[in-house]
């Protein structure tokens, strides 16, 4: 659907002969006030934030004729190529604590358009059917039974994560010496929970909110008293210096675009069990006060 990082551009004299040719034939889309400049939006591959990405991809190109590259990277990357103007625009960045060091390091070289959704959290979760007595928060982790049952072990995702920097920070403040926070992947620690649950084995693993999973699992997060998994969290978009200048429409649309967070989760549900693609079509479908509010007088 979208050009790929490594899809060659069209020269300017292409474009140049494309843009002569919409106006001699009438113009296509004449009510869009399409930026001429393509918009790179980046995103680690992580369900919420390729929802979202793939969402505002598929507004921008079809609602302002907008020309749209998707680049797929992981984390540090990320904000590094927003700071130094190679990717324009990236819609997840958690703050305050979970992406704290990374935005710390290009603050002064990015800016924030908007909030595309609040409430977001970290945990670790178990599933339902270990009860709470049994374990209601970390601090019960360190019971033997407990630890014994699972295995010592914390399934973990990505290693540049931040989830996965807090994790370390829980492993030590609650002083869970004989346990081992297992680094994986988010596919990884999916496997891990969806081979548990069908046989109802205990475990404990790192998950975030909004996340489909929650949709096909029956899980609950455990309390963190000490708070270093941090509390309610705000995803920002940020974007490069001369975004605003260069794609004003681009950046009008998504400062404008805000997902409420129980839609957000239906809809990554939804792109598991069908696809991105049909994902993206259905929600645009069924919120269409949403998407007119997102895109304002271009649509």
């Amino acid at each position: 659907m979208f050009k790929s990082l490594s899809t060659t551009r069209r020269t300017t004299l292409a474009a140049t002969l494309g843009l002569a040719a919409a106006l001699v034939g009438g113009s296509v889309m004449p009510t869009m006030a399409q930026d001429a400049k393509t918009v790179k939006l980046g995103f680690a591959p992580w369900s919420d934030a390729e929802f979202v990405t793939k969402l505002a991809a598929k507004l921008m190109t079809d609602k302002l004729g907008q020309k749209v590259e998707l680049v797929q990277t992981d984390v540090a990357p990320l904000y590094q190529g927003v700071s130094r103007g190679d990717i324009d625009a990236m819609m997840m960045a958690w703050l305050p604590a979970t992406h704290a060091d990374y935005y710390d390091k290009v603050k002064n070289r990015v800016e924030t358009l908007g909030t595309v959704y609040d409430g977001a959290k970290l945990g670790w979760v178990v599933p339902t059917y270990i009860p709470e007595s049994e374990i209601a928060s970390i601090e019960d982790l360190k019971k033997p039974e407990v630890q014994e049952k699972l295995s010592g072990t914390v399934q973990g995702i990505d290693p540049g994560a931040g989830l996965t920097r807090l994790s370390q920070q829980a492993v030590k403040d609650y002083a869970l010496d004989d346990y081992k926070l297992q680094i994986s992947s988010e596919a990884g620690m999916l496997t891990t929970v969806d081979r548990a649950m069908r046989g109802e084995k205990w475990f404990v693993a790192t998950s975030w909110s909004p996340h489909w999973m929650f949709g096909k699992y029956k899980l609950r997060y455990i309390d963190d008293p000490k708070k270093s998994l941090g509390e309610a969290e705000h995803v920002d978009i940020l974007a490069s210096k001369d975004f605003k200048t260069e794609n004003p429409k681009a950046a009008e649309f998504l400062s404008r675009m805000k997902v409420p967070l129980d839609d957000l989760e239906a809809a990554m549900f939804n792109a598991q069990e069908t696809s991105y693609d049909e994902a993206v079509a259905k929600y645009i479908e069924d919120h269409p006060d949403q998407i007119k509010a997102w895109v304002g007088d271009e649509g």
